[in-house]
């Protein structure tokens, strides 16, 4: 077995980690000023009271104005950024089974309810995305399956 000798002084060690530590904290701290807060807009705000009504109407859980606000902003966030993709097509699918992990996993006739939220806001914050997406819809096997 050949043994490893550390031919660099203790020292010299010493300063490359604490310069390494200066510029992670240094760049910590830039990541958190240059994010900094989301502002609201009043269209954000228009918005997500078009979006509580919207849900209200359907007879689904609301949630509350900040939080969509925060979440979706003016623009829609996350859920406007291509929702007929494939990745989003895959993470919708995903949640459209038994519940079962791995082998036992099966798709589900799910109820119609299920992606009409996801349609809201869709139809609020992005309606351009909205055909694409209402063809991904129309392609699921949806039915009445929960009783209200």
């Amino acid at each position: 077995m050949s043994e490893v000798t550390e031919r660099q002084p203790h020292r010299e060690r010493r300063t490359i980690y604490v310069v390494a530590a200066v510029v992670v904290v240094a760049l910590v701290v830039v990541a958190l000023l240059v994010r900094g807060e989301r502002q609201t807009t009043a269209e954000a705000e228009q918005k997500a009271d078009q979006l509580i009504a919207a849900l209200e109407d359907a007879g689904a859980p609301t949630p509350q104005k900040e939080q969509v606000v925060r979440v979706l902003g003016d623009d829609g966030g996350a859920t406007c950024e291509d929702p007929s993709g494939a990745l989003s097509r895959a993470t919708l699918l995903g949640q459209l089974v038994n519940g079962a992990a791995g082998p036992g996993i099966r798709p589900v006739v799910a109820d119609n309810r299920v992606v009409r939220g996801q349609l809201l806001v869709i139809e609020i914050y992005c309606p351009d995305e909205l055909a694409g997406f209402q063809d991904l819809v129309d392609g699921l096997n949806l039915d009445d399956t929960v009783k209200r």
